[in-house]
């Protein structure tokens, strides 16, 4: 088990808070950062982002009325988070989260050792991450990486990311990892999350898993078993390790995408997860389709209904960035601002339209 004293030893002086940052950066967490309506009332879900952290893209996010972020860092060092707050805060902008920068195989595949390297690297930066002031960490465990088909037609010329289970090739063809049973899937989550979620409680860093990119049928594919790609594989995960450290990067699109009837399921599953307060971040995307056969589409034209998600988010009392993911791509906007400020855009009248209900 990790301690303070192996993390200092580890961490070496890359845990120190550099002297020559300023006050600003340290006191990133405080700073006035808009948190209310229009109408003036305390705003408990608000639109985020985890793109680029340039300055130009602050910008533009400001621009769209974007007031948090989910940043990745040049060094994952307690002055390189630092830096990364305060570049942020120049812009208006909170620093609410960062991925961990880690393979979505961490301590899930290789030899003992190599595992307990990367569970100790995992803890370092859950331990740098908390002397920086960042209260959450988002994370993968995954050994496929996410899986689609090719894409469809959309609105516009849009091209819509789709996956189509029947028409995934070489579905008997083994990766380079082998035969990962279910079996062998849940103890290595487990033999992860017993040494990493003692760690994060201890330094109040929450941390947020993705689910499974898609599910897939029982048995795998290539071999490879997605326990993480079932609402009954997430509740397992969840009771692990009883910690309020643990939790979700909740996914609306993959969860939906998940189920056979999404546009009635979502719902319950956003009660579940959200009254065991087990959602620590909020990826707002929609799909057209059901499980194995899906296409990600703009949040106004899927089988979810999202303001429905968000009251249901609310009646949970989720509190949180609710982000854009995984938009509609086009040829001429190759950078994919035009969609992303149009997802801007849609999540905070909805937002606003939420917390304007009488």
């Amino acid at each position: 088990m990790f301690t303070r004293r192996h993390f200092i030893h580890v961490a070496g002086p890359a845990v120190l808070i550099p002297a020559a940052l300023s006050a600003k950066a340290m006191q990133a967490t405080t700073l006035p950062i808009p948190q209310h309506s229009s109408e003036g009332q305390k705003v408990d879900m608000y639109v985020g982002t985890q793109k680029s952290c340039t300055s130009k893209m602050l910008q533009f996010y400001k621009r769209c009325g974007v007031n948090h972020i989910c940043g990745t860092p040049k060094k994952w060092t307690v002055e390189g988070l630092l830096a990364l707050k305060e570049r942020c805060l120049k812009n208006g902008i909170k620093l609410d989260m960062v991925p961990i920068g880690m393979p979505r195989s961490v301590g899930l595949l290789g030899n003992a050792a190599y595992r307990d390297r990367q569970i100790e690297q995992t803890c370092n930066k859950i331990f740098v991450a908390a002397k920086a002031g960042i209260p959450t960490i988002k994370y993968n465990l995954y050994v496929l990486d996410v899986l689609r088909t090719g894409t469809t037609p959309g609105r516009g010329g849009s091209r819509y990311s789709t996956w189509k289970y029947e028409k995934a090739s070489s579905k008997k063809s083994l990766t380079r990892y082998g035969e990962f049973p279910e079996k062998l899937f849940w103890e290595r989550i487990s033999y992860f999350l017993e040494r990493v979620i003692p760690v994060a409680t201890e330094y109040k860093v929450k941390m947020a898993c993705h689910p499974h990119d898609p599910g897939v049928p029982p048995g795998g594919y290539r071999g490879i078993e997605r326990v993480l790609g079932t609402v009954n594989g997430l509740k397992r995960f969840v009771d692990i390790v009883q910690s309020p450290y643990h939790g979700l990067n909740f996914c609306v699109g993959t969860i939906a995408s998940n189920l056979h009837n999404p546009s009635e399921e979502i719902f319950d599953v956003i009660r579940y997860f959200g009254k065991r307060k087990k959602i620590f971040n909020v990826h707002f995307r929609n799909i057209r389709g059901k499980r194995d056969d899906f296409q990600e589409v703009y949040l106004d034209e899927g089988e979810v209904n999202m303001f429905r998600v968000l009251q249901v988010l609310k009646e949970v009392g989720y509190s949180g960035m609710v982000m854009p993911d995984h938009i509609p791509q086009h040829s001429d906007d190759r950078d994919g601002l035009q969609g992303l400020a149009f997802a801007f855009g849609y999540i905070k009248g909805q937002i606003q339209a939420l917390y304007s209900e009488l």
